[in-house]
């Protein structure tokens, strides 16, 4: 069937609308099907806004195998006590910077816990970590690796979406087919957020779907410099990649 042979990514939790019929909140969720496992990036800040979004797209909250949380803020991370309520049976990954009581409170809804260190590594198969970056906050960006190229998913981006976008690309050695998520360029001024905007497509980076806390000044830029290449990324939003 051809639609197992695209990689799915599901704007599931955004502050930004696309589509209709769905309930924006700030925070940022990402589900990916089409691999091995259900992966769902991020939870949000309100799991039954989460579950809820989820089953109005047609997807099945049951089905996820693993959970990845970007970095500690709520707005990321919110919704994942209401979802293991729903679907105990996942492998969560943290970043190692995590409280201890977080991964204990996780383990104790039924979950399993894996953290992630400093340094990329795989986490599945096709599922990469960026690892844990440095940037004031520690926060690690999901790497999905497709015969079209990476695509890095960012909760937040505190450590630089640029940083990060290098780092998945340093480890790879791919080029990224698709740069997503938050890019924490929001208040920024123009020459810095056309700095970002310089480094990534020096890194070649082919397409972009900037959302949540980018900012919507960012969003225009970058919407002007990938132009055809730019890809909405609000709620809702599902982009196919082929596998």
């Amino acid at each position: 069937m051809a639609e197992q042979d695209q990689v799915r990514l599901h704007v599931v939790f955004n502050n930004l609308p696309y589509k209709a019929g769905l309930q924006t909140e700030w925070g940022f969720a990402c589900l990916i099907d089409g691999l091995d496992k259900v992966v769902l990036f991020d939870t949000g800040g309100n799991g039954d806004v989460l579950l809820s979004n989820m089953q109005r797209l047609g997807l099945d909250a049951e089905a996820v195998e693993a959970v990845v949380l970007s970095h500690i803020h709520g707005d990321h991370t919110g919704g994942l006590d209401t979802f293991l309520a729903r679907n105990p049976d996942v492998t969560v990954y943290l970043p190692e910077s995590f409280p201890a009581a977080f991964g204990r409170e996780v383990i104790r809804l039924g979950a399993a816990v894996e953290t992630v260190s400093a340094g990329p590594r795989q986490l599945l198969d096709s599922i990469h970590s960026t690892g844990e970056m440095n940037h004031g906050i520690k926060e690690q960006a999901l790497i999905v690796d497709t015969p079209r190229g990476l695509v890095v998913i960012t909760g937040c981006a505190h450590p630089n979406v640029a940083n990060m976008a290098e780092q998945a690309q340093a480890y790879l050695g791919k080029n990224i087919y698709l740069l997503m998520g938050g890019f924490h360029l929001g208040g920024r001024s123009d020459a810095e957020i056309r700095a970002v905007i310089k480094r990534l497509k020096a890194l070649g980076v082919k397409k972009v779907a900037p959302s949540h806390c980018t900012g919507d000044n960012a969003i225009r830029l970058f919407r002007d410099a990938w132009q055809d290449d730019f890809i909405e990324g609000g709620l809702g939003a599902v982009i196919e990649v082929p596998r």
